[in-house]
């Protein structure tokens, strides 16, 4: 198997780890862990009852990975619950996104997700109760200099992200799943419309599924930032075998991007699921095919993404994969805010890096 491709073709085929040498099982276990897919590879690997295949020094890292990963989700559910109370005290429903709406509907993806933070949806209105009620429950707002402070609140679709002064959870709170200044233009009203109460966490909403599909859609080809790229597309496979099963179901999915304005970023998802993840899809990528870009440029766009979307691991980088990445990162941007923000925005966040590395203040010397 191939560096870039030997994590990835041994989650797709578990069994291919039979043939797997001690060196190839460091350099996947290296871009797993460094791509957050260790609990998803150690995870897929029991599931196929394979354990015995495995090397015992590789069993530590998978072994570990799987508490790691076991302790975050008990974590992700305690958490929800403090905010649930909090949210309650104003009256305001909690919707959840992402890894944690995957755990509190006990989705597919959840069965494999690393959580980083927890990101809830409320309407735009209340965004500032919201803020203060999660205040005055111990959240505080992570420090950020007063720009950037005007750049999430001014530009963005959400707010500064939050963090709890004792359990130092971090929270996400947005009032829409795409920039207010951003190309796609989205009623937020649309997706709290259709929302579903989970059975085991009263009081807790999620999107609905096409919904769920269509955010991770959005968030992976349209904001820009690869770090966890791959993790992102597994999700959507786990969401579409789980759920999208009939041709009435796939209709439901194609008609609602429709209806949101997210034909393109679906196009791109099956696209990938097919390219990279060898996903059978191509008949609905025909319904799509209105959405493509032309053919110079989608295969502008194949050149980015297969790379942008590889594990995020120096043994998967060819010559042209940090620039591809780069590029990604640029187009993210412009697709966020328009040329007369973005700019300025691109240039002071240039200056401020510069600044940051080449003339913040040292530390004097302390002589004894």
């Amino acid at each position: 198997m191939q560096a870039n491709r030997i994590l990835i073709d041994t989650l797709i085929s578990p069994k291919r780890i039979q043939h797997l040498t001690i060196p190839d099982w460091e350099l996947v276990i290296r871009q797993a862990r460094s791509s957050q897919l260790l609990a998803r590879l150690a995870i897929t690997i029991n599931e196929e009852a394979l354990e015995s295949l495995v090397p015992e020094g590789a069993q530590r890292h998978l072994r570990a990975a799987i508490a790691h990963q076991s302790h975050l989700r008990n974590a992700v559910r305690n958490e929800v619950a403090y905010i649930a109370e909090a949210l309650d005290s104003i009256k305001t429903r909690l919707t959840l996104l992402k890894g944690a709406a995957y755990e509190l509907a006990d989705l597919a993806p959840a069965r494999y997700r690393i959580f980083n933070d927890i990101d809830l949806l409320v309407q735009k209105e209340r965004i500032n109760d919201v803020e203060l009620s999660l205040l005055l429950h111990g959240w505080a707002g992570i420090q950020h200099d007063q720009y950037d402070d005007h750049y999430y609140r001014t530009w963005m679709h959400e707010i500064p992200p939050m963090r709890h002064l004792e359990r130092h959870s971090i929270i996400d709170v947005h009032h829409n799943i795409v920039p207010d200044f951003g190309k796609i233009h989205l009623p937020a009203e649309k997706l709290l419309r259709d929302t579903r109460q989970c059975l085991n966490a009263p009081g807790v909403f999620v999107l609905s599924i096409p919904d769920l599909i269509l955010h991770s859609a959005v968030h992976l080809f349209n904001d820009g930032e690869f770090d966890h790229a791959l993790r992102d597309l597994f999700d959507i496979r786990d969401l579409i075998r789980e759920s999208i099963i009939s041709d009435a179901d796939w209709q439901q999915l194609i008609s609602r991007a429709e209806e949101l304005g997210l034909g393109r970023p679906l196009y791109y998802a099956l696209r990938y699921l097919n390219i990279v993840l060898k996903e059978p899809y191509a008949p609905y990528l025909k319904r799509l095919t209105k959405y493509a870009p032309n053919s110079t440029a989608l295969k502008v766009m194949d050149y980015l993404f297969v790379r942008g979307l590889k594990p995020e691991h120096s043994s998967c980088d060819d010559s042209s994969t940090l620039l591809a990445r780069f590029l990604l990162y640029v187009r993210g941007h412009t697709l966020r805010m328009p040329l007369r923000l973005l700019l300025p925005h691109l240039a002071r966040k240039a200056v401020t890096q510069l600044r940051n590395k080449y003339f913040s203040r040292q530390e004097p010397l302390r002589l004894p």
